[in-house]
């Protein structure tokens, strides 16, 4: 019988930036943890599994949620809840490299919350100085703050990217973190249903009835458009390109995690 991972009560958190593919994680973390889930009997959302703990769209008591407790947040690192200081709980953090990020958050702001009527060079410059949406930019947010404190914390960082190329090796990682063993067949099972083109059209992880509550019928976009490597290479023009990269070398120069920009980078 497969291990159930995590300590009996203990609370496991998803962080990531915005468009980072929270949704794709909280499919896994779904597959891995819920065999109702993995086998398709049963209906209830990903959302629903591993909830976001700011936004709560289900009212849910969270006190109340039995272990293992799941949750998805896209908070900084001052408003994570104290005890995940003290080790009190896992934190797997999926990174994406910030070129797409802006793309994907582009689109989403502008066809699904209807939220951005710029063109995308001008939401760029505004994702460059912080101000995409009120948020902090991908560089001096979450990503470069949680890892300086990464020692506070039982944390496993993870690229969207790696997971992109190798989707069971970094299902392996993340078992292995939580502490959670599958068979083989449960870990091919996780494989073939997460692949993106079964996540869009999965009812369960799409997102498609929480946008219809939350934006109404005027979104036009899917939360899941295109979930590719290198797609800022279909927007950027080449000045454009050049200086994302001369702000992202000045404030990221001393991160010590990698990137991926293509496909086809090792």
């Amino acid at each position: 019988m497969s291990n159930t991972g995590l300590e009996e009560g203990a609370i496991g958190f998803l962080s990531v930036y915005p468009r980072s593919r929270t949704s794709w994680f909280q499919q896994l973390l779904s597959l891995i943890y819920f065999e109702e889930h993995r086998k398709g009997i049963g209906n209830l959302e990903t959302v629903d599994r591993v909830p976001f703990f700011e936004y709560n769209f289900r009212k849910m008591d969270f006190v109340e949620r039995p272990s293992p407790r799941l949750f998805a947040t896209h908070l900084p690192y001052y408003l994570v809840p104290r005890g995940l200081k003290n080790k009190k709980g896992k934190i797997i953090y999926i990174y994406r490299n910030p070129k797409d990020v802006t793309c994907s958050y582009f689109h989403f702001s502008k066809n699904v919350t209807l939220q951005v009527t710029s063109s995308f060079e001008e939401f760029m410059e505004q994702f460059l100085e912080g101000k995409a949406k009120g948020e902090e930019s991908q560089f001096r947010y979450r990503l470069g703050t949680l890892h300086c404190h990464k020692s506070l914390f039982n944390i496993q960082f993870l690229m969207y990217e790696e997971m992109k190329k190798d989707l069971k090796g970094s299902l392996s990682k993340v078992c292995k973190f939580l502490g959670k063993e599958l068979s083989e067949e449960e870990m091919d099972s996780i494989v073939r249903q997460a692949t993106f083109q079964n996540m869009k059209y999965d009812p369960r992880a799409n997102y498609k009835n929480i946008i219809k509550t939350r934006y109404g019928l005027e979104a036009k976009g899917h939360f899941l458009r295109k979930g590719t490597i290198g797609d800022w290479k279909n927007h950027m023009t080449v000045e454009q390109n050049e200086r994302f990269d001369k702000i992202f070398q000045r404030k990221m120069k001393d991160f010590p995690l990698k990137f991926i920009w293509d496909m086809n980078e090792e």
